[in-house]
């Protein structure tokens, strides 16, 4: 690990300062994924401005939501009474992911912004466009069963490895921020976090310097909420496919995809094609996919991923 210096932010917006005036300067809470890649050297801040201390640890009501505090650990938010009741695909979602030593560290924002699991990403031997701009990408033509189908192009397939991010989205959150110049913002989660385009190492749409503050989740959505996961073994690992639906009666549902792409994967713009079948769904859903020869099972996975996640709302 290379040396870094080190300080306590006092409020949100003397973080957010702080880290802007800094090119190479990062927050840390949990610190679940950053310290990691500081070992690694994937991730070399001269300056870490640490944000645990700015009260962001609640969960309130709030404009007939939930304000989830960007400090509120993964463990807590996902036994929270409210989004056992309210938010189920969410709570599931997080008990998904990772191990209960990790969730009782890992912070909300932490886990929107925890950077992609691509092992050509993590061995700095290798090519990766995301680690060093311009390099190119090792992962095309590599070993690539647990990378992305869809949202690639020819610089990056990797795919985002939040679990909650994925059920996020199908809630439609909103990200609330503090700017380095005081001012707030929300952006909606479906425009938070980016496909690779030609700067693959941009991952999200936050300034440097812009520092989460929460995540609201609207009123809660009636139906059934079911996040299903597919992975290698049975604990402690990332998607090779996920699903997170809010299912009616009717057939129609709200779905979002993780496992397959750079973001938390959802077309709404399909959703109204669930009543005419799902093959008419995938179609419209996944139209445009490039899988690489180790993970273009992942399609039919999908497909019957969904399919058995649907089957007990339709029955």
């Amino acid at each position: 690990m290379k040396a870094f210096t080190y300080e306590r932010a006092r409020t949100p917006a003397e973080a957010a300062e702080a880290v802007a005036r800094r090119p190479e300067a990062k927050f840390i809470a949990g610190g679940t994924n950053l310290i990691d890649l500081m070992k690694l050297q994937v991730e070399a801040p001269t300056h870490l401005v640490d944000v645990n201390a700015l009260g962001l640890d609640r969960i309130e009501a709030a404009d007939g939501g939930l304000r989830v505090g960007a400090l509120v650990r993964n463990a807590d938010l996902a036994g929270d009474e409210r989004v056992r009741r309210d938010y189920a695909v969410l709570s599931r979602a997080l008990l998904a992911g990772a191990s209960a030593q990790l969730r009782n560290r890992a912070t909300t924002a932490g886990n929107l912004l925890q950077r992609t699991r691509c092992p050509y990403f993590y061995d700095t031997q290798q090519p990766c466009n995301k680690r060093q701009p311009g390099s190119g990408c090792g992962a095309i033509g590599g070993v690539t069963r647990s990378l992305a189908i869809i949202g690639t192009n020819s610089a990056c397939i990797a795919t985002h490895p939040s679990d909650m991010a994925v059920a996020m989205r199908v809630l439609d959150a909103q990200v609330e921020t503090v700017q380095p110049d005081g001012r707030g913002r929300r952006i909606p989660i479906a425009d938070f976090h980016r496909l690779p385009g030609d700067t693959p190492h941009i991952e999200n749409t936050l300034a440097h310097g812009e520092l989460i503050t929460a995540v609201w989740l609207p009123p809660p959505v009636q139906g059934r909420h079911v996040y299903r996961k597919v992975r290698d073994r049975a604990s402690y690992a990332f998607s090779l496919v996920s699903v997170a639906a809010i299912a009616q009666r009717d057939g129609s549902a709200r779905v979002a995809f993780g496992g397959v792409a750079p973001r938390p994967w959802r077309v709404e713009a399909a959703e109204p094609q669930l009543g005419k079948g799902l093959h008419t769904f995938f179609g419209e859903a996944f139209k445009g996919a490039a899988p690489q020869q180790d993970n273009a099972f992942k399609l039919q996975l999908a497909e019957r991923l969904l399919g058995d996640v649907l089957h007990p709302a339709r029955a």
